[in-house]
């Protein structure tokens, strides 16, 4: 058994295909293919089956990936041993970010890391649902994700979990329109009003799902949009009332447009850290880290 081929069954576990482990990998479906088979010849025991047009693991192949886990950490602490690696505070850090994170800290980010000796980010913007977001670990460093309070927790056992903030989901209105004269808002206020918000799987239609449960009158959907530019431009336009996060909205907002609480219900919404084990022994990870929750904290001290 190789190291590399223990790694490629771990992911395929993760990623659920051939191709998406070789794009996590930087290598070719066919090589992937071949490693896989030649774990499998060593290991004596049928590791994959197939599943419609996926590839997932059998019994063997969980327990021979979870093996393969704890050998990817050793040789993660292997090389803290050494320190060259780990200790190198101006490493190269992939950090992905869904689009309201990216928008709101990949800029502060960077001022924070622009000092000589930092380490090196390269980002990305990833905005998936939220069962997905532990996969994207594979490939990035550090993964921002976002899940509501109430929410099924992170998979514990495959990544670990730091928390960057807790942040509400205000109801967003045009400046003239009635409701904004109140300082806080319930979900009575804003029963059989028109709204846009997100597809479905995502912090703000689940908000909303909410507030149709426990109004008078549920609200009428009539845009569907996940960018917060667009959908505050449209209620800018007073035809429609939003959800938009606290502090992470903020690049999208523009002058026409206000935010109030919703009281009565969470709104909430966990901002979270996920990282594979063994990146987070990495000195150039940790650095990016604390820079993350410093610029997080001068947002929402604004």
């Amino acid at each position: 058994m190789e190291i590399h081929q223990l790694r490629m069954l771990r992911e395929l576990g993760e990623l659920g295909s051939v191709t998406a482990v070789a794009q996590a990998l930087f290598v070719t479906p066919s090589a992937v293919s071949q490693q896989l088979a030649a774990l499998q010849k060593s290991a004596g025991a049928v590791l994959t089956r197939k599943q419609g047009r996926r590839l997932v693991l059998t019994e063997a192949g969980r327990v021979l990936a979870d093996a393969g886990a704890d050998v990817l950490s050793a040789m993660a602490d292997a090389r803290a041993a050494i320190g060259a690696y780990q200790d190198n505070r101006t490493g190269h850090v992939t950090v992905s970010g869904f689009h309201s994170a990216g928008q709101a800290l990949f800029a502060p980010l960077v001022r924070l890391l622009q000092s000589p000796g930092s380490p090196k980010v390269q980002l990305s913007d990833e905005d998936v649902a939220q069962q997905d977001f532990p996969a994207l670990a594979a490939r990035y460093d550090l993964v921002l994700a976002h899940r509501m309070d109430h929410s099924k927790p992170w998979p514990a056992g495959r990544v670990s979990v730091m928390e960057l903030a807790r942040e509400p989901l205000d109801v967003a209105l045009a400046v003239a329109h009635p409701l904004a004269a109140l300082d806080a808002l319930t979900p009575d206020d804003v029963a059989g009003h028109d709204w846009v918000t997100s597809r479905g799987g995502y912090s703000p239609a689940d908000v909303l799902a909410a507030v149709g449960a426990v109004s008078s009158k549920p609200p009428t959907v009539v845009h569907r949009i996940n960018d917060y530019s667009t959908v505050a431009a449209l209620v800018a336009t007073g035809s429609v009332l939003g959800l938009l996060p606290r502090y992470t909205a903020s690049p999208a907002l523009s002058p026409g447009v206000t935010l109030r609480p919703l009281r009565g219900i969470s709104t909430h919404r966990r901002i979270d850290i996920l990282a594979r084990p063994e990146s987070l022994k990495r000195r150039s990870v940790l650095l990016v880290i604390d820079a993350l929750h410093e610029a997080m904290a001068e947002m929402v001290s604004r």
